[in-house]
């Protein structure tokens, strides 16, 4: 889940409200094993007090360390880890023990309303609001934002044939949540699956007796029609809604309240001969028109030709992933 980014926020915007200067640092691009991905944040006072992590040590620490003996004073600063550059304001002879390299951004932050301002606004799109697309300019350390889809990459970079970037942009989103609507062994996969991912899972079902043989520690637990949990706000703009229960009581209302949000995925188990035969129900007794049937993923998942219910688990959290990525299904 995105919350360590959000407790990053939370302490950069007390630390703020108190006057202090701070330094934002945001994962730029990884090649090999890193630890964080791209968007990761970390933010740190000149005294070494920090929030976050960008590598889970070594960075951190030559990071610190250098921000002790009074380095990056800049606004904003591009810094490379482990391709062996010279130590200085944009490489350091840390070497990753993945053999990776990674680089970061830098930015300090002065106290004042203007970054109160960002800071809040970045507080908001974390915590359910609207996403945001943050728009650092990488002279002066300008930072602006827009209103975002939330989905693609978390770092985008200009085209190709802008040869020195002069922006980068930053996608900042509340953190992903899945709503299974209705358990069964197929959704409590899709539940631990979901988790290792990163995910806030939340499990719908009114069934007596059904939740109580979930084993999850983290997972939220709703005894109550999926739909209902829908239709009440239980929904944003980084949420996926999947049915996985064979149940058309479950299944098919779950569908119809939550092609009405702005969920990024919402997929319903079924074989291609129970999909087409839900497609005209949910038209005929649902009301759903060829706009809102087009968002259903039917059947759902990656064609993995998936059995088990691990399996069919694996293939809807690979779709899932694929989609909140940005990515086609060309070449899968």
């Amino acid at each position: 889940m995105q919350y360590l980014d959000l407790t990053v926020i939370r302490q950069a915007l007390a630390w703020a409200r108190a006057g202090e200067t701070l330094w934002l640092c945001t994962v730029l691009s990884t090649f090999g094993s890193s630890p964080r991905e791209p968007g990761a944040w970390l933010v740190a006072r000149r005294d070494g007090q920090h929030v976050g992590s960008l590598s889970g040590g070594c960075v951190e620490e030559d990071f610190l360390e250098r921000l002790a003996e009074g380095d990056f004073a800049a606004p904003v600063q591009r810094v490379r880890y482990g391709d062996g550059a010279e130590e200085g304001a944009n490489g350091s002879r840390v070497t990753l023990p993945c053999g990776g390299i990674l680089e970061v951004l830098v930015e300090c932050l002065a106290p004042g309303e203007a970054t109160l301002a960002h800071l809040s606004a970045l507080e908001q799109a974390l915590t359910g609001q609207r996403p945001q697309r943050r728009h650092v300019d990488l002279a002066s350390g300008e930072a602006r934002l827009e209103d975002d889809a939330g989905l693609g990459d978390r770092v985008i970079w200009p085209p190709a044939d802008e040869a020195v970037p002069s922006t980068v942009q930053l996608r900042i989103g509340p953190a992903a949540r899945l709503v299974l609507a209705g358990m069964s062994p197929v959704a409590e996969a899709c539940a631990e699956f979901a988790q290792r991912l990163g995910f806030e899972v939340i499990v719908c079902d009114p069934r007596p007796g059904m939740l109580e043989a979930l084993d999850l520690p983290g997972v939220e637990r709703v005894a109550t029609l999926p739909s209902t949990f829908i239709a009440g706000g239980g929904c944003h703009a980084a949420t996926a809604v999947v049915a996985l229960t064979h149940d058309p009581r479950l299944d098919d209302l779950a569908m119809i309240e939550a092609v009405r949000t702005e969920a990024f995925y919402i997929g319903v188990m079924g074989s291609r001969k129970a999909s087409t035969a839900r497609a005209e129900r949910l038209q005929r007794s649902g009301g759903l028109g060829e706009a809102e049937l087009a968002r259903l993923h039917m059947p759902i998942g990656l064609g993995l030709g998936s059995k088990t219910p691990a399996e069919i688990a694996l293939a809807t959290m690979a779709d899932i992933v694929r989609v909140r990525r940005g990515r086609g299904r060309e070449g899968l």
